[in-house]
């Protein structure tokens, strides 16, 4: 039987065709022969073929047009649904109906036929016609009995992963089917806290209570349990996950319900439990007047716009449809993913946006310039910067010309092209900061909270000293860590768990803030709309998450045991590393005490210390004349001076420096 599978299934169609209208005109014909035997008995029965031949012909004469006038046979078997069964009842009953008012103008002249012989034609047909449907669909699908567990004798070990469905609605019915039909996983049971449901059968598989998980794994042997519950709360997800963390479960799920409805994922689209479900957060509301405020019908242009904060930023804004979107990124491959995405959606939601992808630098002012004059922009969203700690705290000199003279050339092209908002992507880490990364973002917010102050303000660097009308509202946003952002610890984990592990965690203790990158774009838009100039907005991050319980968690949900002193012979063990350079134990978001609430609830407003325009301007020369002469020395020193709270644990290292150096003594 394994054997004719793949050949009938490589058949052409044609030949497909051809082969199922002769098996329907022999059922036709096995349908009114047992119809006569129905009707008379086999005790009783003449040959029918004998005395109504004429009726044989006449029955599949009638038939088989009928089913392909209704299209029968365009159906794949392997995909036959109930939709698939109306059309056969539909098509059988009229071939039926015709075939009754044959025989009434043919009884003038045939031998009678008794009148419940047609009735008797009518549900052989269709129990033969469909019942035969649906056994090689079965067939097809390489498993006679997968909606059938308790069928006595029909239980067998085909090798495939048991999994358990969390969720008995729509979508958990849907991802049964879809399992089915792709044989990867064997579904073996539903999960659902529905007493209404709790110990039925639904697509042949038990509904076990949400208590009874232990009693499920034990009778059905399920590795897996995947949700099926696209629409429950972020909140509800948590206390889920939190309730199968103690099963030896691999727990994943399917994706969200506005993922399904936008399209870009199926149910069967099985993905990693979404660590925004462990921590449970339910987003709040966005408020629409504010999200189009700064970009409905306005040119906006996204600095960084490949980045993870940068890429999401232009997602939600092409939807609030703009005007124009200029891309503006320094990454070549960057920028060609993210504008064939967009331009994508534009198509497929017939957007009216103009979209312009620009290949360049924020430390190339004359092009900043060039593009803000060019087309007339309104929004600069600055989401261009250099974020890795490790990276650039050891970069030094990269990291200050990028973050922060970047961020400077941006702002000023700005005000010289008259730009309306402009709105900088900040970070917590610029709260009294321990690191580089830290302190050019610091300085970042120092630019703009400076420049918001001077009404005519004279520009850095300006040789003319000619001061320039300041009618730019600047505004910064500073948030914590992002989920799922590259460089981000969560993919690590993935990584680190599909290796087998060790779990690599700097230190038991170190936490930090999350935030998905949606929402933190979303707020970022929202804050954007409501800065009066030099505005800091801090974005509520929630609680603070141990990472090291984050690690754990993980682990869990990915069917292992942490292998620990009191567990020696767990799975996979979690290893301390040790603080990296600059790295704090913990993040805050407020440099001081100074804060009030917005009309958002999710976003604060912070009054903080700034430097006037012209000593930071001061300072920033004696700092770019530092980073040329290599003087890392003064270059600590200034940071210290200028940025509140920065307190390095030692001497700050730049890579190149020190290999310079190295080279000389030697």
């Amino acid at each position: 039987m394994d054997r004719i599978r793949p050949f009938l299934l490589g058949m052409p169609r044609r030949q497909k065709r051809m082969l199922q209208v002769f098996v329907d005109i022999v059922l036709v014909w096995m349908a009114l022969w047992m119809a006569f035997v129905v009707r008379l008995g086999i005790e009783d029965l003449i040959n029918p073929l004998k005395e109504h031949q004429w009726l044989f012909i006449s029955a599949p004469i009638v038939a088989v047009p009928l089913f392909i006038r209704f299209g029968m046979y365009r159906a794949v078997m392997r995909y036959f649904g109930n939709d698939a069964l109306i059309v056969i009842a539909k098509a059988v009953s009229l071939s039926a109906l015709i075939l009754a008012v044959v025989v009434y103008w043919s009884s003038n002249h045939q031998p009678v036929v008794p009148r419940s012989i047609i009735f008797n034609y009518w549900w052989l047909s269709l129990v033969l016609i469909g019942g035969l449907r649906l056994a090689m669909r079965q067939y097809f699908l390489g498993d006679w009995f997968s909606a059938a567990q308790h069928v006595p004798f029909a239980s067998r070990d085909d090798g495939l992963n048991k999994v358990a469905i969390y969720g008995a609605g729509a979508a958990g019915n849907q991802l049964v089917a879809a399992l089915r039909m792709g044989r990867v996983m064997r579904p073996v049971a539903f999960v659902d806290d529905d007493p209404e449901i709790v110990g039925r059968v639904i697509s042949g598989l038990q509904v076990f209570n949400p208590k009874s998980i232990q009693r499920m794994v034990e009778l059905t042997g399920a590795q897996e349990i995947l949700l099926a519950i696209p629409s429950a709360t972020r909140s509800r997800r948590r206390e889920i996950l939190a309730d199968l963390e103690s099963y030896p479960l691999h727990v994943r799920s399917v994706p969200a319900v506005m993922d399904l409805a936008s399209g870009r994922v199926q149910v069967d689209d099985i993905q990693e439990v979404d660590i925004a479900d462990i921590l449970g957060r339910d987003a709040v509301p966005a408020q629409s007047e504010l999200l189009a405020h700064c970009i409905a019908g306005q040119t906006v242009l996204v600095t960084g716009a490949g980045g993870s904060i940068g890429s999401e930023l232009c997602r939600q804004i092409i939807a609030l449809e703009p005007k124009a979107l200029l891309l503006f990124e320094h990454s070549e491959f960057n920028l060609y993913s993210i504008f064939s995405e967009l331009e994508q959606r534009i198509g497929r939601d017939f957007l009216s946006v103009q979209l312009l992808p620009i290949l360049g630098s924020v430390r190339d002012s004359e092009k900043l310039l060039g593009v803000m004059t060019a087309w007339q922009v309104n929004t600069v969203y600055h989401a261009a910067a250099y974020k890795h700690v490790p990276m650039v705290e050891h970069n030094i000199a990269e990291g200050l010309l990028n973050n922060v003279v970047g961020t400077l050339y941006t702002a000023q092209a700005a005000l010289r092209a008259q730009v309306a908002n402009f709105v900088l992507i900040s970070t917590d880490k610029a709260v009294r900061p321990t690191n580089i990364m830290g302190c050019t973002k610091r300085l970042a917010e120092l630019v703009l909270q400076a420049l918001s102050q001077e009404r005519m303000p004279v520009l850095f660097d300006d040789e003319e000293q000619k001061p320039i009308s300041n009618s730019t509202r600047f505004t910064m946003v500073r948030f914590g860590n992002v989920l799922g952002s590259s460089g981000s610890v969560i993919p690590l984990f993935h990584k680190q768990i599909k290796a087998g592990g060790p779990l690599t965690v700097t230190h038991p203790k170190i936490t930090r803030y999350f935030m998905t990158i949606p929402e933190a774009a979303q707020l970022v838009i929202q804050a954007g709309s409501m800065g009066q100039g030099g505005d800091v907005f801090v974005l509520d991050m929630g609680e603070p998450v141990r990472i090291a319980e984050l690690a754990e968690k993980m682990i869990h949900l990915s069917g292992f045991s942490v292998r620990s002193e009191k567990n020696p012979h767990g799975d996979i063990e979690i290893k301390f590393s040790g603080l990296r350079p600059g790295e704090k134990l913990y993040e805050e978001l407020l440099i001081g005490d100074n804060v009030v609430a917005t009309e958002h609830s999710m976003i604060m407003r912070a009054s903080e210390d700034f430097i006037q325009w012209d000593s930071f301007k001061d300072k920033l020369s004696q700092l770019l004349l530092s980073i040329q002469e290599d003087d890392f020395v003064r270059i600590r020193q200034l940071l210290c001076e200028m940025v509140i709270g920065y307190s390095p644990e030692g001497e700050i290292v730049d890579w190149i420096y020190r290999a310079r150096n190295a080279r000389n003594y030697s």
